[in-house]
């Protein structure tokens, strides 16, 4: 006998995980109506859309802006997903906005991933971290540690690996945290593809 579940039940999840009414129902019902298991189900199942869309091309998506109320810092970031009814979807677009407002705080920010460094600035920066530590050290321990002040200074250009500024709402994630959890609830391949940040007098 399968459980009964309101709309109300049906609507909730919908709107806590971007499923579709269908699978929400489902999922709540399989669950025996405990809306956490139900959630916890439907995050498995559509990581699992997620990672087979992943390779698909991103052909959707939204520009987001922010501007700041002064003015004098602006952000416009292009995230792409796989159809137009995703980009249109609270979540996708709630991620977005969270998106260019965290750009907006983070002035150091570069890149958006790891991969976009060039390799001499890489090396370059290595060199004076390994540089900066005492000659009487080993050079294995002097590398050690300069690779520990690189991870550092990579968190503080690379998007991906920032906490987003807003920590109490957002858990202390990390913007690929973030972007990896809204790619699960929406079921699609979610790609940030390029930021740009504008502030006078910079």
């Amino acid at each position: 006998m399968s459980t009964t579940v309101t709309a109300a039940e049906v609507k909730a999840l919908r709107q806590k995980t971007g499923a579709g009414l269908m699978e929400c129902k489902a999922a709540l019902q399989e669950s025996g109506g405990d809306a956490e298991k139900a959630f916890e189900a439907l995050r498995i199942t559509m990581g699992k859309k997620a990672q087979k869309l992943a390779q698909r091309e991103t052909t959707e998506g939204l520009i987001g802006q922010y501007i700041h109320a002064t003015g004098k810092v602006g952000v416009l970031v292009q995230v792409e997903c796989n159809t137009d009814f995703v980009a249109g979807n609270d979540i996708f677009k709630d991620f977005v906005a969270d998106l260019a407002l965290h750009i907006a705080g983070s002035p150091s920010t570069l890149y958006v991933n790891e991969a976009e460094i060039p390799e001499d600035v890489l090396e370059a920066e290595k060199k004076i971290y390994v540089a900066q530590i005492e000659d009487n050290k080993p050079l294995e321990i002097r590398e050690k540690i300069a690779e520990g002040k690189l991870r550092k200074w990579k968190e503080e250009i690379v998007l991906l690996d920032q906490k987003h500024i807003n920590v109490d709402k957002h858990d202390n994630k990390t913007i690929e945290q973030l972007r990896a959890d809204a790619s699960t609830r929406t079921g699609e391949n979610i790609v940030i593809k390029k930021f740009a940040r504008f502030q006078i007098g910079a």
